[in-house]
């Protein structure tokens, strides 16, 4: 078979790699792709939002399975355009990419259905919006209700914050359109977990669980970014939590889809709260998250590419789907200036000596390889995984990897998996 998949980040580097396995692919295409990418797929330079690009390459090449793996190009319905052109495509239709692309829209299809979230009010209008904050005491949280690449939510401590939020939100529309519309939420504490789940809009079947670390530096302290590093499995996610979670969120948030006419074929992620109170839904993705995938993906023993087909012929139910028991950490080097400005270009040396002997995978995140050497070219520039029998053992691996990379300006969290 031959695949093509969208996208050019971490997510999609564990997603190529992982699909680089299977005995079934004879040729792996990746659009734009990165530099690690590069060195196991053949890169195209087609950009993730380019649709009628992606369509036409696809076509002209007979492409077997177009793998859409970023949030924008599922929200702006590029699987919808692939299916119509009679390529099989692998997530969510537009319609249901929704539960992503709007933070009202799954706010009020929580509601609706019962499934366990904070409270919240939605509005389109700005004076109505700080009018109700007045109402209200901190923290609270403002969200932009579009895609705002993960950066999207303000937890602010005091009402002015708050009312700081939603002016540059709405007024001076510093997520875009994004922000036209606001969503203010209850503060709800405790620590959170990650749950990613194939589904083919009828069966879901959760992946092993994973804790990400979003703030920027050690101790959760700085601005929040695209995630600094994750682990898994969560030790909170025990059996009995689990069970809570498939009969009360994740099989009616399916079911709901379903009943809305906006069935989910795909990734489907939960990005839960465990509060006093119990699990909660802090939000959807429609797709992978990134950088879970990096350790959910690395634990997986069955042929990803077997379940990408299930899921699209709405077979799921026939496949057995198994994970390994051992213990994965990724810990994400990130350019100077992260999640601010920062610089590209610059080169990054010690990569191969970090995978040396296989002790651990090196993600590429934003890199380019360019005569012989891998540069940066994003805020996330790398993620180095290890998978080991135990949480601490991973950990020491994933560290010892890093130690060994280099490039200036570089940044990384020395805490991640020792929460």
């Amino acid at each position: 078979m031959k695949v093509l998949v969208v996208g050019g980040g971490g997510r999609e580097h564990t997603i190529v790699w992982k699909l680089a396995q299977s005995p079934r692919i004879t040729k792996l295409y990746c659009a734009p792709g990165n530099g690690g990418i590069s060195r196991i797929a053949e890169c195209v330079p087609i950009k993730a939002m380019d649709l009628d690009g992606i369509v036409t390459f696809s076509k002209e090449n007979n492409i077997d399975m177009v793998v859409v793996a970023p949030d924008d190009p599922l929200a702006a319905g590029l699987v919808d355009k692939l299916t119509e052109a009679g390529i099989r495509a692998f997530g969510p239709v537009k319609a249901a990419a929704i539960i992503e692309g709007s933070k009202a829209f799954s706010k009020d299809l929580m509601k609706k259905y019962n499934i366990p979230t904070a409270g919240y009010m939605v509005f389109d209008n700005c004076s109505d919006a700080l009018q109700y904050l007045d109402t209200c005491s901190a923290p609270i949280v403002v969200k932009a209700d579009g895609l705002a690449l993960g950066k999207g939510v303000i937890i602010a401590q005091t009402i002015q914050e708050a009312k700081d939020a939603v002016n540059g939100m709405m007024n001076d529309k510093i997520f875009g359109d994004a922000g036209n519309r606001v969503v203010i939420e209850e503060f709800i504490q405790g620590p959170e977990v990650s749950i990613l789940a194939f589904t083919d809009g009828n069966t879901i079947v959760p992946m092993v669980s994973s804790q990400d670390h979003k703030r920027v530096f050690d101790k959760d302290q700085g601005p929040n970014t695209g995630g600094m590093g994750t682990f898994s499995p969560s030790p909170l996610y025990d059996k009995k939590l689990a069970e809570y979670c498939m009969n009360e969120i994740f099989i009616p948030t399916v079911e709901a889809m379903k009943k809305e006419g906006r069935k989910f074929k795909g990734v489907l992620y939960f990005g839960l709260m465990i509060t006093k109170d119990g699990p909660k839904v802090l939000e959807y993705n429609a797709r992978f998250g990134d950088p879970e995938t990096q350790v959910v993906l690395p634990r997986l023993k069955t042929d990803l590419l077997d379940i990408f087909e299930a899921i699209i012929d709405e077979r799921l139910n026939d496949v057995k789907i198994e994970w390994d028991d051992n213990s994965a950490v990724c810990v994400i080097a990130a350019s100077g200036g992260y999640p601010g400005k920062y610089a590209t270009g610059i080169e990054i040396k010690g990569i191969s000596e970090a995978e040396a002997n296989g002790e651990t995978i090196v993600f590429h995140a934003g890199t380019t390889f360019k005569d012989g050497k891998y540069y940066t070219a994003g805020g996330r520039v790398l993620g180095v995984t290890a998978v080991e029998s135990t949480m601490d053992k991973a950990i020491e691996k994933a560290y010892a990897g890093i130690a060994k990379i280099q490039f200036e300006g570089m940044h990384y969290r020395k805490d991640i998996g020792r929460k």
